[in-house]
């Protein structure tokens, strides 16, 4: 068993999801809402899986008010999540804590990564947008050493600064310089990646530089994408169509560098920079 895995076992994620969970209807597709109190053998089934749970929506601007109905899920769609713990154990793994280890998390939700890189002795500074968000995981991390604060996450939280370690639980288009200037040269930057270049959504592993973060991909991270970031279902298949017209590369043979300028994702090495289509 990896350290991830481990921790994952030891922090069972139950304790931090809340009482309501979405999930969608088998015939529909739209977020159902599902009460612990109403069925808590369906509810248990769902948080104890392996699969990542919804806990968090709001109504979907494409969809009229009129024809939204919040008791069937017609017109939501998801905004935070937990998810999937073997992805999470795979992002731990990756993140290779050691004791005392200073961690800047971009994305609080429910608390649960936190604790879990509080498991494996980081200290951490957990940003998160939404307030409500923010004080529902203080009431579940307890008396964990994390320090949940309200704010922009692409901004980082240079008060806490120089970190070790920054990790994002919310897949990004883009690595924003703040994360690279608030941490210590040899740190690294983990961060799921939407499918703006490759349909894997693979995970980016930085290693910091000065004034510079560089790196490659891996994988497949599947997460839910940054509040302002969600992708039209249009687009993800451009970034498909461009991908085969390339050969179809590996995501490992893909990498990023990201400086003052901006982030720059490159194939094979870095300076050749590819330009997939805008999401």
């Amino acid at each position: 068993m990896t350290p991830g895995q481990a921790a994952v076992a030891a922090v069972p994620r139950e304790r931090f999801v809340p009482d309501t969970i979405y999930l969608p209807d088998p015939s529909t597709g739209w977020l159902v809402p599902l009460h612990r109190g109403d069925d808590p053998g369906r509810w248990y089934e769902a948080v104890a899986s392996n699969d990542p749970v919804v806990t968090a929506v709001e109504h979907d601007p494409r969809v009229p008010k009129h024809l939204r109905d919040p008791g069937t899920g017609r017109g939501a769609v998801s905004i935070s999540s937990s998810s999937a713990p073997p992805v999470v154990a795979h992002v731990l793994d990756v993140l290779g804590l050691a004791p005392g280890a200073q961690v800047l998390e971009i994305g609080t939700g429910t608390g649960w990564n936190a604790a879990l890189v509080s498991h494996l002795g980081g200290e951490v500074t957990s940003v998160e947008v939404a307030p409500e968000v923010a004080e529902a995981a203080r009431g579940r991390l307890g008396g964990r050493p994390v320090a949940v604060v309200i704010g922009d996450g692409f901004l980082g939280h240079p008060q806490h600064a120089p970190y070790d370690r920054v990790v994002a639980t919310a897949a990004v288009t883009k690595i924003p310089f703040a994360w690279v200037d608030q941490a210590r040269p040899g740190a690294l930057i983990v961060a799921p990646w939407a499918p703006v270049f490759h349909p894997a959504a693979p995970l980016a592993v930085l290693t910091v530089g000065t004034g510079v973060a560089e790196g490659r991909f891996s994988g497949s991270a599947p997460f839910m994408p940054m509040r302002g970031q969600r992708l039209d279902p249009g687009a993800v298949e451009d970034v498909r169509a461009w991908w085969e017209s390339l050969g179809s590369p590996e995501p490992g043979r893909f990498g990023v560098t990201v400086d003052r300028t901006g982030s720059h994702v490159w194939l094979d090495v870095p300076g050749n920079v590819v330009r997939p289509p805008s999401p």
